[in-house]
């Protein structure tokens, strides 16, 4: 059961600093000055724009709005993956504020899948809790639930609201003692965005014989490539929630206190910096 609140609290309250500049082809009535936001890790780039959006509408002609789209260094930016993720993926070694440039043309259909209002996001979210749940307890604790209560699950994200949205989440993330952990645990591995976005596969917290797994026996799986070798260099580096967790920290507690409100593990592997 998920009852380290501070721990549960500092990953729902993580922002990154960002600054929003129009892209300088756009066309343009006059000069847009850019604008400044604290992007919750949590949340979705369309989920919390509107903001940005009134910013530039602003000094855009009518004519040359289209759908809104994001890019940080030329790569299209995919609003269907948490903020948090695009951010340590991308950026996470960049200076902050996050430079992220604003297009209103062109949007890139081969890169990006289209998001014309919040119930787009609020479908690929149900929809992500519903396959973290079947993988934990087989779908029962998210069909058990009523739909007012999915509902709240999706408005505590919405609204920004840690209360309303752990009073139902708390029900996802219950186990009980003898199992010793989920089903399955929910993640997802990004080592690159571009061939295949992320790996997910079936595994347990706990092996058949009660031993408790940790996050580098996920790796040593799934990505041993992001392991370091005996006595070699650090190539990679593993994140979550911009953090790089101990590698002996067991996956169940992982699972609990530090996957996102899709109730998902997300794992970014980078590259290590060169000096």
């Amino acid at each position: 059961m998920a009852d380290d609140k501070d721990v549960l609290r500092d990953v729902w309250f993580g922002r990154i600093p960002t600054c929003f500049t129009l892209n300088q082809d756009e066309v343009t009535e006059r000069e847009a000055e850019p604008y400044y936001l604290l992007l919750p890790r949590v949340s979705y780039l369309t989920l919390v724009t509107d903001k940005v959006k009134k910013h530039f509408l602003k000094v855009m002609k009518a004519d040359d709005v289209e759908e809104m789209w994001f890019e940080y260094e030329g790569t299209p930016l995919k609003w269907h993956y948490p903020i948090g993720v695009l951010f340590d993926f991308h950026a996470s070694n960049t200076v902050l504020p996050w430079s992220i440039t604003v297009h209103f043309k062109n949007f890139p259909d081969r890169d990006l899948l289209h998001c014309p209002s919040s119930s787009v996001v609020e479908a690929h979210f149900m929809s992500c809790i519903k396959e973290a749940d079947a993988l934990k307890h087989k779908g029962q604790v998210i069909n058990d639930m009523q739909k007012k209560d999915h509902k709240q699950l999706w408005m505590g994200l919405q609204n920004d609201k840690f209360d309303q949205f752990w009073a139902m989440n708390r029900k996802l993330m219950e186990c009980s003692t003898e199992e010793g952990g989920f089903r399955y645990i929910p993640f997802r591995i990004y080592q690159t965005m571009i061939e295949r976005p992320f790996i997910q596969k079936l595994f347990r917290p706990v092996s058949p014989e009660g031993t408790v797994h940790s996050l580098g026996d996920l790796l040593k799986e799934v990505y041993p490539a992001a392991l370091p070798s005996d006595g070699k260099q650090k190539h990679f580096q593993v994140v979550i929630h911009g953090i790089e967790p101990l590698l002996e920290t067991p996956l169940q507690w992982l699972s609990e206190h530090l996957s996102h409100p899709d109730n998902f593990l997300h794992i970014c592997i980078t590259p290590v910096p060169s000096d």
